[in-house]
């Protein structure tokens, strides 16, 4: 258990620091305007791509996931691009993807994620009516 353990924080260890690096360099690089173009409310069916791409890129898994979500959300991405994101970061990672292809087969993987990318933007959006109707906002950075 402790050799897991330290293999765990090493990798934590060499992950982070670089991910909330490139986190905080998209927070001061990436203008407003740009994810509202790209993720906002205005942006059409194109969003779910980019959000999707995105996420099959992100490294790190739901640690890195999360902090990116959250300044997506504050740079003006619609609600379902953002749980779209989330989503997918912990479904449609690129190494993982390529592991499941080596044991299952590419048959099953591409199943896998052809039956998923549906489900996730149609409950994306439910999630989405739902807190619209109840007014909900995430609570501002400090």
């Amino acid at each position: 258990m402790g050799n897991n353990f330290y293999i765990f924080a090493k990798d934590m260890a060499l992950i982070l620091p670089p991910a909330f690096i490139l986190i905080g360099l998209f927070d001061v690089w990436i203008s407003r305007e740009k994810v509202e173009k790209s993720f906002g409310n205005k942006s059409g069916a194109i969003k779910y791509f980019y959000a999707i791409a995105l996420a099959t890129t992100t490294v790190g898994g739901t640690f890195v996931a999360f902090p990116l979500a959250n300044s997506l959300y504050h740079k003006g991405a619609d609600y379902s691009v953002v749980f779209t994101y989330i989503t997918a970061a912990s479904l449609f990672m690129i190494p993982m993807s390529l592991m499941e292809v080596s044991i299952i087969g590419i048959k099953f993987t591409l199943l896998r994620l052809g039956l998923s990318i549906p489900f996730i933007i149609i409950t994306d959006n439910l999630l989405k009516l739902y807190l619209n109707k109840i007014n909900y906002k995430l609570p501002e950075a400090e």
